[in-house]
């Protein structure tokens, strides 16, 4: 039986036009041989297993050639290119820089530099993973790399060119090798499946590429276990199985579910995913990529930045389609979070099953209440709630009473020498009494305490005279700006003032004509008495706070059709299950309670 060879030694490139993916690098190369214009240093800087020694290798063949080719290939006939095929050349010399760090390493290897050659004309030095020296070690590598002799040339080659340092870096020719492309990886795996006689799926070539991640060496070492796992029949389902790699139609269906708000089903396929034994963190990890795919999938600039096959290519501009751009930032925001959050979390599972319930209802339209699973974009405060609810039964007792008086008044007439005079001035007293009380309507969300308590006194609508300080300002602001200094603002009255501060905060700010804000209050009697008079002080702070004094507040009562119904958390609760029973089933399982 021979000796097995793994396909990354075995169908290792010989020549130039061999390499895979380096086009540029590989012609760079082939014109500096066949002009003779050599440098005494290179530095081959890329990731891991893009061919960096495999390139370094070719160009110390073709530099020894005693009849290079007329493109700058090495002949292969010649008695430098056997042995250097035959692996007894004393030209080429490889050091490993990782185990080989120390001063004395490098001393040794500037001895054999003086040494001219014997065959050939030029001794290589190849030094690989050379960012792993000690620094004492560059430091007596420094002048022999600057000015070595004139038959030696030295390559370096490094997979962290951060790390070397920039006396070496400044010595040196340095050439960037690219990452595999996802096309490229596919053709190449094609080409050594059929000189071994392996059969394939597209599909599953194109799982084992992108797993590599740009590294060709790590898709032929996985080519190489897919074959032996499936005995030379690589299909889709035995690469998945022997990867242990999510199916990519799992992602997909989870965002077509989202888009349906079909928490349920989502719910059911995590379960599936969880019981086939993948764990719920890298199911978020991966659709974050997925999702990521499809934004670059929505716009013809940025479709060249997915690293994927062209079928995979196409089901991402399909669904890509469907997405609203709103929605995929809303989605990567909420798993970046949920990225963060997991280590700490106790209950990973159930971060993320909210993490894709809160997913799925990102395209759910809002409804006169909060919709199950998400919050209320304004909350209101309690007392205006229930003020609300005490509206109907305040007016039936006005109305009560203004019939009650105009009988008393029907008898008055009519019989004016029965009715006591004491009588009759207390049904004027009365009468004076009701009809100075506010007349209420169901329009209104709610009252302020003066109105409910029957006061007959009216502020006067009088602005505190205050100039703005910052005139000449112009800063650009956002509504996000806006909603943060308006909170601000209110948290610093509620120091001095609790109920305005909370009040204001429920107040709905927006920019109408920029750089113009305006401010939508509850009800006309609290935007009447509370804030309009302190209306310029407001303007003033937005100015200051924002730094644009050009800006001018409108103040207005919400509309009938402005004005939500808020729920208590334990009504939301009710909500959420009612509208999602995977909520509620959730919660019993768990035994959670509000």
């Amino acid at each position: 039986m021979d000796n097995y060879i793994v396909s990354a030694r075995k169908y290792r490139p010989m020549t130039f036009d061999s390499v895979v993916g380096q086009t540029a690098l590989t012609t760079t190369l082939k014109n500096a041989v066949k002009s003779g214009k050599l440098a005494h240093a290179y530095l081959f800087c890329g990731p891991r297993g893009v061919g960096k020694t495999t390139c370094a290798r070719i160009f110390a063949k073709a530099i020894n050639c005693e009849h290079p080719t007329p493109d700058g290939e090495a002949c292969n006939e010649c008695e430098s290119c056997k042995a250097f095929n035959e692996g007894r050349s004393y030209n080429v010399f490889e050091l490993d820089a990782a185990s080989n760090n120390s001063v004395d390493n490098i001393r040794n290897l500037m001895e054999q530099t003086r040494i001219p050659p014997q065959v050939g004309r030029y001794k290589v030095f190849i030094i690989d993973e050379v960012h792993m020296l000690s620094t004492a070690a560059f430091n007596a590598f420094l002048k022999t790399l600057e000015e070595p002799p004139a038959h030696v040339i030295f390559i370096l080659a490094t997979t962290e060119k951060n790390k070397v340092l920039p006396t070496i870096l400044s010595r040196c020719q340095i050439y960037d090798f690219e990452r595999m492309t996802v096309p490229n990886t596919i053709n190449h795996l094609k080409m050594v499946a059929e000189k071994e006689g392996i059969k394939y799926e597209d599909a599953a070539l194109e799982v084992i590429a992108e797993k590599a991640d740009g590294g060709m060496r790590d898709a032929l070492s996985i080519f190489d276990q897919a074959a032996s796992f499936s005995q030379g029949n690589i299909t889709y389902e035995k690469v998945i199985q022997d990867l242990n790699v999510l199916d990519s139609d799992n992602y997909f269906n989870i965002i077509d579910l989202s888009l349906e708000n079909k928490v349920s089903d989502i719910m059911v396929l995590l379960n599936n995913v969880i019981n086939k034994g993948f764990d719920a963190g890298n199911l978020i990890n991966g659709l974050a990529s997925h999702v990521r795919n499809v934004l670059m999938a929505k716009d013809a600039q940025t479709l060249p930045l997915l690293e994927v096959s062209e079928r995979q290519r196409n089901r991402y501009q399909e669904q890509a389609k469907k997405c609203p751009t709103k929605f995929l930032y809303s989605a990567l925001k909420i798993m970046n979070r949920c990225d963060t959050e997991y280590r700490q979390s106790s209950n990973k599972r159930l971060l993320v099953e909210l993490t894709l319930i809160e997913i799925a209802q990102i395209t759910q339209p809002d409804d006169d209440v909060p919709a199950a699973g998400r919050s209320p974009k304004r909350l209101k405060s309690l007392l205006k709630h229930l003020v609300a609810h005490s509206q109907p039964k305040l007016a039936m007792q006005v109305a009560g009473a203004e019939n009650k008086l105009s009988r008393q008044t029907t008898v008055k007439e009519k019989t004016p020498e029965t009715v006591p005079s004491g009588a009759a001035n207390e049904n004027i007293m009365t009468a004076d009494k009701i009809a100075q009380k506010p007349k209420l309507t169901f329009g209104n969300l709610g009252m302020s305490f003066h109105n409910l308590m029957g006061g007959n006194e009216k502020k006067e609508n009088k602005e505190d005279e205050v100039e703005v300080k910052n005139k000449g300002e112009e800063s650009r602001f956002t509504k996000d700006d806006l909603d943060l200094e308006w909170l601000r603002m209110c948290d610093r009255i509620s120091k001095k003032d609790m109920s305005l501060g909370m009040r204001l905060k429920n107040v709905k700010v927006t920019i109408t004509d920029y750089p113009n804000i305006e401010a939508v209050v509850s009800n006309e009697a609290f935007m009447r008495q509370d804030v309009l008079p302190i209306k310029n002080r407001l303007r003033v702070t937005m100015c200051l706070y924002l730094h644009n004094g050009n800006i001018k507040l409108n103040i207005r009562a919400a509309k009938q059709d402005e004005i939500k119904k808020i729920l208590t958390p334990a009504e939301q609760l009710e909500k959420m299950e009612k509208d999602n029973p995977a909520v509620g089933l959730l919660t019993q399982t768990l035994g959670l309670k509000l």
